[in-house]
């Protein structure tokens, strides 16, 4: 309690948190401001169908149920970031653009910024015409018209909710579009626990209730420990001689994150299993309902799940580290692998032991990311409690919270506070991206 009260020792650190939940206050608010023209009622039976609308709904906090200005939420703006990363794999002048430093930060997130409205448009122009198609717009609402004023609003929504986050990252606590996301899924905890206390029945008694939270704190447990696992390795650096000065050599350490790819591959792997219902809940073909119907549960639907989550595991990770750039750093200033030579021997290794973490680390994403299929259908626990405390959800809101207690310690530590797991347990470290 006394490192928590330090907060309001510092005056910035202050004003930086009540920045925060200023700006995530008026996020949920918009959540609750409706688009025009729409049956709110309609919508949120079509996106509880079991469609990829529900990972929209999950990321905009409820607002696509709700179909509110927010109905797209901070998606288009993820999504505009993987493209990029991804071009940057195929394009030289992206990838040499991404090494220039502040300038080159700068001009991919102003295209980044670009790439956004022009996805929140295409989604909204889909959405729109989806729903006309659906019938769940109001009497007299439609045409061009609804075209047009819906695209404009979700694209608008959309647009301010990515200037709420770069406002929270630069004036607030950091992590402003992580934030975003962990507001809209911690809102769901209350609603979830008191589901689960209503159908407390079927757990057996109030024993068997307190079990399942204590299930889930160990789920929790399990996050973080595997999410702040690495491997550490040794890196030596020779003497070297700068003007007149002798700098002796230095022992240093590379670290390998189990989980690299972070809560991007059950996104993708999500996204891709729902698409045939996604499709099916459009176009009245009785093989696409039959394909979306065996894709919607099962074992088939559990083995290919894990099978993408692995596969898009490996994928993203190798996009986003280079093993070949790791070891020419290393080597351009003086450092090795104890027992590797230099160059491509060490890119060689590095790429070996990552290629053995990364199997550790899909297979625990895998299986928290089946966990709720696993309580819903084995121990009939609540959809609403299974989903907020399982799957992407859970590796998203512990995930964000690690980030955010470090940026917050490490404001403390600046200012020779003691940290909140004392002085003795040392610095908390958040994920490294």
């Amino acid at each position: 309690m006394s490192s928590i009260g330090n907060i309001t020792k510092l005056p910035e650190l202050r004003k930086r948190i009540f920045f925060t939940i200023l700006m995530l206050g008026v996020y949920r608010i918009g959540v609750y401001v409706p688009t025009p023209g729409v049956n709110p009622e309609a919508i949120q039976k079509l996106v509880s169908s079991g469609t990829v609308f529900g990972i929209f709904n999950l990321f905009s906090g409820g607002a696509l149920e709700k179909f509110s200005v927010f109905s797209l939420g901070i998606m288009p703006y993820i999504s505009a970031s993987i493209i990029l990363q991804l071009l940057a794999v195929v394009i030289p002048a992206l990838e040499k653009l991404q090494k220039e430093g502040d300038a080159g930060r700068k001009k991919i997130t102003q295209w980044t910024r670009y790439g956004t409205v022009l996805l929140s448009v295409i989604q909204g122009l889909g959405i729109s015409y989806g729903l006309e198609q659906q019938g769940v717009l109001l009497p007299g609402v439609g045409g061009l018209s609804f075209y047009f004023l819906t695209v404009i609003t979700l694209a608008s929504g959309t647009s301010f909710i990515m200037w709420l986050g770069e406002q929270i990252t630069e004036r607030g606590i950091g992590n402003g579009i992580s934030l975003i996301i962990f507001a809209g899924i911690v809102t769901r905890i209350p609603g979830a626990m008191r589901d689960a206390w209503n159908t407390k029945e079927q757990f057996g008694s109030l024993l068997g209730f307190l079990i399942l939270i204590a299930f889930i704190a160990v789920v929790i447990g399990v996050i973080i420990f595997c999410e702040r696992g690495q491997r550490r390795i040794p890196i030596n650096y020779a003497k070297r001689v700068v003007g007149r000065k002798m700098y002796s050599g230095q022992s240093s350490h590379l670290p390998l994150k189990i989980n690299t790819a972070g809560v991007i591959p059950p996104i993708f792997a999500s996204s891709l299993i729902l698409f045939p219902a996604t499709i099916a809940q459009f176009v009245k073909n009785p093989k696409i309902q039959a394909l979306a119907g065996s894709l919607a549960s099962g074992w088939l639907h559990t083995a290919l799940y894990v099978s993408l989550i692995i596969f898009f595991c490996y994928f993203y990770t190798a996009v986003t580290f280079n093993p070949v750039d790791v070891a020419d750093i290393i080597k351009k200033f003086g450092g090795f692998i104890p027992g590797i030579r230099p160059g491509k021997s060490t890119a060689d290794y590095i790429d070996r032991v990552l290629s053995r973490i990364t199997l550790g680390g899909a297979i625990y994403v895998a299986a928290i990311c089946v966990l709720p299929e696993i309580l819903i259908t084995r121990f009939g626990i609540p959809q609403s409690l299974a989903v907020t405390f399982g799957g992407t959800s859970l590796l998203i809101v512990v995930g964000v919270a690690m980030d955010t207690v470090a940026q917050m310690e490490s404001h403390l530590l600046t200012r020779n506070y003691e940290g909140f797991l004392g002085a003795k347990a040392g610095k908390f470290k958040g994920r490294r991206r």
